[in-house]
Parts: structure tokens; C-alpha cells; sequence
């Protein structure tokens, strides 16, 4: 039996781009595609996992899609205050939820990456990271993770990350460490908008199989932490 995805923001270069490769998966159904101020209708009920990249303001309406039907729920919107992720935490006592700033299967690796920067927290950090020219948040949410993820890591805080805008660059991400002898660097590009896609379609079909509970994209490949 298919899995039946529901994908919100349907019309958006992420909602399309979703959809595209939910049609090239024999065993996925785009079953129920809205735009933000669409509703579902009926169709809500049989979803099995939503998958949204809409927007902050339409978060509170989407979960409670998901809520109310007892459905597993992913989230790739960015821009979030405090509010909203108190609602992805709330909603996670009722339905398992998937956010991640970032669905790249890569990133997730190189999150998990920067836990050997521990030996040699003595150095300096800075991160770095560049993004299309209409990426409205600054820093983006990848970044924000790598910066928390890294201050964890050193037990110290790191510079502001140096975010850069312009073209049509899907998005780099670079972390610098560096003494008075050497430099490190890790870097993790994007080639296009699928690797986000193709992410956040995994996410989902793990996710949907997980009991109730707030997950992350590392999660997916490394198993929730205890």
C-alpha cells in the first residue's frame, strides 16, 4: 500500500520540487497537495504524513491538520520564534514531528561531523554561509543549527556567522577552525533544490512509522538519540 503524503505549500519551488519526487517513488502518493491558505477538506483524514514548507504564520493551522487526524507531521519552514517551535514541541506529545532547518541527508552528516572539533575547541570558529538573493531570513536556519551545534560541541560561544546573499547559489555552508598554524574547513554545498527535496520525502516515510515525539533530521540516519 502507498504512503499517502500530503504537501503544503504545494505551489512554492519546494512544494513542487516535493512533488516531483514524490511522483518518481512507486510506493509514495501525492495524495493531497494545498497552498497556504488552502484547506484540505475530507482529504485530511487519509493523509498519512504532511509535509510542509509553507510558511511561520500557517504553522499553528497546519498542525492542528495533523493533530486532529492522529497524523505524522514533517516541517522545513525556517523563520520560526520561539512560539512556533513551543508549538512543534506541543504538537509532538500528540503525533510524531520531523523539523529541520536544513533536509539535506549531507548536512545532517556534517552536523554530526562537528563533534571532532571537540579536540581542538582551543582554536578559533567562525561559520560561514551563502545563499540565493531571495532567501529572506539572515542567517538562515541551517546556519543557526550549525552555530548551536558547534557551541555545544566546544562548550563555547562562536562569532556571528557571516551570511552572504546574492544569485542563485541554493546554499554553502562553511565552518572555519583555525590556529596560528593550520586551518580546517568544512564545507557542505547544495547543487540544487532535490537534495532538499529528496530529504524531506525520506524524512517522512521514516517518520511515519515513529510513535509520538518532537524528531531531527539526523534522526532518520542515526537513530533518535535516548
Amino acid at each position: 500500500m502507498k504512503i499517502k503524503i500530503g504537501v503544503i505549500g504545494a505551489s512554492g519551488r519546494m512544494g513542487q520540487e516535493i512533488q516531483t519526487v514524490i511522483s518518481r517513488n512507486e510506493q509514495l502518493e501525492n495524495f493531497c497537495a494545498v497552498d497556504r491558505n488552502e484547506e484540505p477538506g475530507a482529504k485530511a483524514s487519509e493523509v498519512d504524513v504532511w509535509i510542509d514548507f509553507s510558511s511561520p504564520e500557517a504553522l499553528s493551522k497546519n498542525l492542528q491538520w495533523a493533530i486532529t487526524n492522529q497524523k505524522a507531521f514533517v516541517c522545513g519552514t525556517t523563520g520560526f520564534s520561539q512560539e512556533h517551535y513551543r508549538l512543534l514541541e506541543k504538537a509532538a506529545e500528540k503525533i510524531p514531528v520531523l523539523w529541520a532547518s536544513n533536509m539535506s541527508m549531507g548536512v545532517a552528516v556534517l552536523n554530526e561531523a562537528l563533534k571532532a572539533f571537540s579536540a581542538i575547541a582551543d582554536f578559533d570558529f567562525q561559520i560561514e554561509e551563502i545563499h540565493h538573493n531571495k532567501k529572506k531570513d539572515r542567517p538562515s536556519g541551517t546556519a543557526i543549527t550549525l552555530k548551536q551545534n558547534l557551541e555545544k560541541v566546544l562548550n563555547k560561544s562562536v562569532p556571528e556567522t557571516l551570511a552572504i546573499r546574492g544569485g542563485g547559489v541554493f546554499g554553502v555552508h562553511k565552518i572555519f577552525a583555525m590556529s596560528d598554524e593550520e586551518v580546517l574547513t568544512f564545507e557542505h554545498t547544495a547543487l540544487n533544490r532535490t537534495v532538499f527535496a529528496k530529504g524531506a520525502v525520506k524524512a517522512a516515510t521514516w517518520l511515519v512509522e515513529q510513535k509520538p515525539g518532537l524528531y531531527q533530521i539526523r534522526d532518520v540516519l542515526f537513530g533518535k538519540r535516548n
